[in-house]
């Protein structure tokens, strides 16, 4: 058996080939391009690498055009935590030296000695790689215009509390389209108190406004001809060029969760597994592609539910020394896959009879405040999810929540 390590930079990187009793068998330095990998491939296939047996490869990354290259055909490849191949550079040298080619020679006998303890890289279809890319650029798109709006609004309550007052019935805030038209058309206070009903009616329209124009630029007028208070001349024009360069910002940002959430809308139901995840209740199809953009669609990737359960977080770990015991959330997880059951569990409490329940019986039966509450719905809902996956069958509610139903009745 022959393994592979690989210590990756941006530019070259290091090879090692071992065998079972841990002999060097080849190393090489190869270039960050199409003949640095073609260089490898050859040196993998003079070394035995064939489609029925590929060599496993061990790396410090998930991601990029060198993964791409060595996970075609069956290979596997293990993306090994910077950390801990760390801890294994301590068990052969307590000198604590360092050296790029040492730590690729480290990396494969990591595989050697230890593969069964690593996760090879899931092997996941093109399409859910592609929803994959598009899901997580819209959720960071998402949270990017979020803390966009944060600064512009910190801005605005130093100088221009107005505007703050008069978006604030508004859902989005500072992140409609109508808010932004009129922050740009009116960037000072003493700007907006000239505006007159027929500019605001103006502005609304040009921000796609079409119905109530007349009665809200009423409402705006009022609001930014009320009293308050100013900064000096000189400084809140100053402040109103700020906020216009922090308007671009939040336009941006807009722009581009808006324009991959129309991505994610194209390409997810397009998976063979969209209808099983949209038959969840509180899973749209932009939190199911974000869902299904973290667990993938390699069925073999976790051996049952409780695997998980584990990766995305929501199952409680235990930790007990002698008569010490304690149970604790779990800190090593998919923040992503986390961050959407957050999501998802608070979306299916108004949307499922039965999640709304299950949500009622943990805090009045088991006294959970609202947050474990809401961790244990997404913990018993995921499981379903597995479940479901695994057979290609529809979510049911009185099957998946029989006892909490009954109760209810």
């Amino acid at each position: 058996m022959i393994y592979c390590g690989i210590d990756w930079a941006e530019r070259t990187h290091d090879v090692a080939l071992v065998d079972d009793s841990g002999q060097l068998l080849a190393k090489r330095h190869i270039t960050d391009d199409a003949a640095g990998y073609r260089i490898l491939l050859d040196l993998l296939a003079e070394y035995g690498d064939t489609e029925d047996n590929p060599i496993p490869v061990a790396i410090e990354t998930s991601r990029g055009l060198l993964v791409a290259v060595l996970r075609t055909g069956k290979r596997q490849v293990f993306a090994i935590n910077p950390m801990a191949a760390a801890r294994y550079r301590d068990r052969h040298s307590v000198s604590r030296k360092k050296s790029d080619p040492g730590d690729a020679l480290v990396l494969a006998n990591i595989l050697r000695t230890d593969m069964h303890a690593h996760r090879p890289l899931p092997q996941d279809s093109d399409l859910a790689q592609a929803i994959a890319v598009l899901a997580r650029a819209q959720q960071d798109a998402t949270w990017n215009k979020q803390q966009s709006a944060n600064q512009l609004r910190s801005l605005l309550r130093e100088y221009y509390p107005a505007a703050l007052d008069a978006f604030a019935k508004w859902n989005n805030g500072l992140c409609r389209p109508e808010a932004r038209e009129l922050l740009r058309t009116a960037p000072t206070p003493s700007r907006a108190a000239r505006l007159t009903r027929t500019q605001i009616q103006a502005a609304l329209k040009r921000a796609g406004r079409k119905r109530g124009i007349e009665a809200e630029a009423e409402r705006l007028c009022e609001v930014f001809r009320a009293e308050w208070a100013h900064q000096p001349p000189l400084v809140e024009d100053a402040l109103g060029k700020q906020m216009l360069a922090l308007l671009v910002q939040l336009e941006a940002a807009c722009t581009a969760a808006d324009d991959l959430a129309e991505a994610v809308e194209e390409v997810f139901p397009q998976h063979p597994d969209a209808d099983v995840i949209l038959s969840f209740p509180g899973l749209g199809v932009q939190l199911g592609a974000r869902v299904l953009a973290e667990i993938g669609d390699d069925r073999q990737r976790f051996a049952d539910a409780r695997g998980l359960k584990a990766y995305a977080g929501s199952s409680p770990i235990t930790r007990a020394s002698g008569k010490k015991s304690s149970i604790t959330r779990r800190w090593v997880k998919n923040d992503r896959l986390n961050h959407a059951g957050y999501l998802w569990a608070f979306s299916a409490i108004t949307a499922s009879p039965g999640a709304k329940a299950h949500y009622r019986r943990r805090r009045d039966d088991h006294g959970d405040w609202h947050a474990a509450a809401q961790h244990n719905l997404f913990n018993r809902m995921i499981g379903q999810l597995y479940h479901c996956l695994q057979q290609h069958t529809l979510f049911d509610e009185s099957t998946a929540f029989p006892t909490e139903l009954a109760v209810a009745a």
